[in-house]
């Protein structure tokens, strides 16, 4: 019985390890037709949700440098450096959650192509910790201009308008390799909540966040890029 136990132990853990690996080794050579948070999009759709997505995948180099920095800028200024997970973001999150202050984001674009490939939106330790795991993965089997694709390609940056590609069409009638830097800016900043913040019609947050934003891109420069 013992023996039986650990072999199905051993089994599980092998299929475990395939079900994981397999799907981020295939994305170095694969796009992905769907994602999992594209799905959970779908299958419960919030009220604001459209019966037909918009979405066209296009490769790194058909996206401006402007967009592609202003992700970077806005979301993930350690990028290029870190191996997936941003440790000094990550203690001073939980630091502020013991001083009794709400707890906070501190997840990389790894992190978030991750979450948006693989899983669903929770905010439970289980789905964190698979998500640790996958970005690990991403990490050590995708090159970072790879995973910088994915997630242009796939985030959400309104209801249903999923990728840059379409963003840019939607709002400023273009394609993403002609983004200027402040259209750029403007798209980065609805990427906490794409639900709330409107790229087309840009609260006084939004536009505050966009020139934030702008100033950031200005610090970090394109030359960045060439580090991925």
């Amino acid at each position: 019985m013992l023996r039986k136990l650990k072999r199905l132990l051993l089994f599980s853990l092998l299929a475990f390890l395939l079900l994981t690996i397999i799907p981020v080794a295939l994305l170095r050579f694969v796009n992905p037709p769907v994602w999992g948070w594209q799905l959970h999009r779908q299958l419960f759709p919030p009220a604001s949700y459209p019966a037909q997505i918009s979405h066209r995948w296009v490769p790194l180099t058909n996206i401006s440098q402007q967009m592609q920095l202003a992700v970077i800028a806005a979301e993930d200024q350690k990028f290029p450096q870190h191996a997936g997970f941003d440790l000094d973001a990550i203690q001073q999150a939980m630091e502020a959650h013991q001083d009794g202050k709400r707890l906070r984001g501190a997840s990389t674009l790894s992190q978030q192509t991750a979450k948006n490939l693989f899983l669903w939106p929770s905010r439970s330790f289980i789905r964190k910790g698979v998500e640790a795991w996958l970005t690990g993965w991403m990490e050590l089997l995708l090159d970072k201009s790879r995973i910088l694709e994915l997630y242009l390609n796939i985030v959400e940056f309104g209801p249903g308008i999923y990728g840059v590609e379409a963003a840019a069409r939607a709002n400023f009638h273009h394609s993403a390799n002609s983004l200027a830097s402040y259209q750029a800016a403007r798209m980065a900043a609805v990427l906490p909540n794409p639900y709330r913040f409107s790229v087309s019609r840009p609260s006084a947050y939004t536009l505050k966040r966009s020139r934030w934003i702008q100033q950031q891109m200005k610090q970090l420069g394109t030359g960045l890029l060439k580090t991925l």
